[in-house]
């Protein structure tokens, strides 16, 4: 995976809680900190999120994106 952001940190999905349109996902990183984000159930579903996989936190200036090998 090549990407222009410089913040990446690789962790586990610790939960996911759908809504109507969006949903928000929490990545507990090494260490025990979280980092939550909201994106739509469609990149969910194409990312094949789910608890305890790995995934990373794309973090590049306000905006926090989830990312999968």
């Amino acid at each position: 995976m090549k990407i222009s952001a410089r913040n990446i940190l690789k962790g586990k999905v610790k939960a996911i809680t759908p809504g109507s349109v969006n949903s928000e996902v929490i990545i507990e990183l090494p260490g025990g900190q979280q980092i939550t984000s909201i994106i739509t159930k469609k990149s969910v579903a194409s990312l094949g999120l789910a608890v305890g996989k790995e995934a990373y936190a794309v973090i590049k200036s306000s905006e926090v994106m989830i990312a999968v090998d």
